[in-house]
């Protein structure tokens, strides 16, 4: 087949949302033939011998989008902040190693969060003149990009800072404990990136908001690490097989995809209240924990000796590949060799046969 559209989006842990949002495009467009889209998102986060290697980690997220599906992109209330800097990037094209700002990036994250949200209360807003204003409670779970675990714990409670820096007198009466009114009462959002008071008073303050609403899209983060472009994606997974479908059943999700660079959206889905599809929907991710208990355990210091080969071999050519393909999963492509014209040829571990 011949007749697809679509190529590949690169723009650092963005580009699965680029794709995804592009591809949602094309089926509510003139140009769709009634074919469903196919957004694949996946990536590897590798890092020098330093503190963030062990933050590091792989994966893929495969999506299906068409019409009538589970899980539906609210219309209208999209929003999206982009802004230039040097944060995290890549500027050694002989490496595959980034170069990294750690403050300027936590920065850069929480302040296209802080965008992102203030941006999607403005346009839920207008689209919906007759409902409440967006708040925390607006959702009933919420996944962001997973650089790693703390971050997202801190981004729950940032939102819930926007909240209280937003809210009225009245509503900070109502809302908020009087210690954190009184304390509180005239912060600035842009003056508390690394304020230590105000991000524990919140994370504080949220806790419990955070282990009903978030804590759970954790669960491959947790154990897989840092996937960049499909992190988010791999949080959406993680809430659909830790939550009962009762738990899901006509919710809504809270989505906030970033990149460093920077690029960033937030939207919402809308959970099927169909419970028979959300749980055949839910029954196709069951391989996924039964694939995390297969996993090798393997010593720092042979993955350290695994990343020198890699370091070594980066952009070689010719270059075959040297490891053993045993420890593969069934069914996973992998690189038999690179010729002298840097052209690439995979093979396949042979699939599982079902059982008879």
């Amino acid at each position: 087949i011949t007749d697809l559209e679509g190529i590949d989006t690169t723009n650092a842990c963005y580009g699965g949302t680029a794709a995804l949002l592009n591809a949602i495009n094309w089926v509510e467009s003139s140009s769709w033939d009634g074919r469903l889209a196919l957004v694949v998102c996946g990536d590897i986060a590798v890092y020098a011998q330093r503190s963030a290697r062990p933050t590091g980690g792989a994966g893929a997220v495969a999506m299906l989008i068409g019409p009538n599906a589970p899980l539906c992109i609210d219309r209208g209330v999209r929003a999206t902040y982009m802004k230039h800097a040097y944060d995290f990037y890549k500027p050694d094209l002989s490496s595959e190693y980034p170069v990294v700002d750690g403050k300027l990036s936590i920065q850069c994250y929480l302040s296209a969060l802080d965008a992102c949200y203030q941006l999607y209360r403005k346009k839920f807003s207008e689209r919906h003149p007759d409902q409440a204003p967006v708040t925390l409670d607006t959702f009933d779970a919420l996944i962001f990009h997973s650089p790693y675990c703390k971050l997202v714990q801190k981004s729950l409670a940032r939102i819930g800072l926007n909240d209280f820096v937003l809210a009225t007198a009245a509503e900070r009466t109502a809302r908020f404990p009087s210690q954190i009114g009184e304390q509180f009462a005239t912060v600035r959002l842009e003056d508390t990136y690394f304020d230590r008071d105000v991000e524990k008073a919140f994370m504080t303050q949220y806790a419990s908001v955070f282990k009903a609403k978030t804590a759970r899209s954790l669960h491959l983060a947790a154990q897989v690490g840092n996937m960049y472009t499909p992190s988010v994606y791999s949080c959406l997974v993680s809430l659909l097989i830790g939550s009962e479908v009762d738990e899901l059943l006509g919710k809504r999700i809270g989505v906030f995809s970033y990149g460093s660079g920077l690029a960033s959206s937030m939207y919402s889905l809308s959970v099927t209240a169909d419970r028979e599809r959300l749980a055949e929907f839910k029954r196709q991710l069951n391989y996924v924990q039964p694939l995390l208990d297969r996993r090798i355990k393997v010593d720092p210091a042979d993955f350290t000796a695994l990343m020198e080969i890699r370091e070594k071999n980066n952009h070689a050519a010719p270059y075959e590949p040297s490891g053993s393909v045993d420890v593969l999963f069934p069914g996973t492509y992998y690189l038999k060799a690179v010729d002298s014209m840097h052209r690439r040829t995979y093979e396949r571990v042979p699939p599982e046969q079902p059982a008879s």
